[in-house]
């Protein structure tokens, strides 16, 4: 697991558990007294059905970012999206991630959050600095995820029913080693969600 290589990337199909292993992730970072930020995504339930998708800043912060109701945004399966509503979430979590330094933690990289230009220029950015990153991503074809599981710089783990009540432990022990090893980032420069990908 730990390879010397500090952005991870999370693949499996839906409800394989890649939340729940980020979430568990996120708690025994916590515990260690490491520095973690970013956002989490999580199904919006009534009366035991998914209607949606919420986003939330793991230091607080939430917006529902997509439903079954809204009839605007981008259609993603029989959900439309508010990249709006995603953007002023994530976005400042990502930033607020980057400022503490530790680690950034993106769940997930699917088709709704994708769907925002303004996101994926910050997602290119963040792979292209120094820091420690972990992302969930789906295993389905995407020109923006396909791009960062060829980096050399990126790891991809599989989250499986086998592995995927061990891979927290595993995967923050990685984790905590890298940052020892590379030390807490110092201040970075802002990310820019207007400037394109590269």
């Amino acid at each position: 697991m730990d390879v010397g290589l500090h952005k991870l990337l999370l693949e499996g199909p839906p409800r394989i558990g890649k939340t729940t292993v980020v979430r568990r992730l996120i708690a025994l970072l916590q515990q260690a007294n490491l520095p973690v930020g970013g956002f989490t995504t999580r199904e919006l339930r009534e009366r035991g059905h998914r209607v949606g998708f919420l986003a939330e800043d793991i230091n607080g912060g939430a917006a529902v970012i997509a439903h079954v109701d809204w009839t605007s945004g981008p259609a993603v399966g029989r959900y439309h999206v508010d990249g709006s509503a995603f953007e002023e979430v994530a976005l400042p979590a990502l930033q607020r991630a980057l400022e503490q330094g530790g680690v950034v933690v993106l769940d997930e990289l699917g088709r709704m959050e994708l769907a925002s230009t303004a996101f994926v220029n910050a997602v290119h950015q963040l792979f292209n600095r120094d820091a420690t990153l972990v992302a969930t991503v789906h295993v389905v074809a995407h020109p923006v995820t396909d791009g960062l599981k060829q980096r050399p710089d990126v790891q991809t783990v599989e989250v499986t029913r086998e592995n995927r009540n061990e891979l927290p432990r595993r995967l923050s022990e990685s984790v905590m080693r890298d940052v020892a090893r590379r030390g807490l980032l110092p201040q970075p420069q802002p990310l820019d969600p207007s400037s394109p990908s590269s």
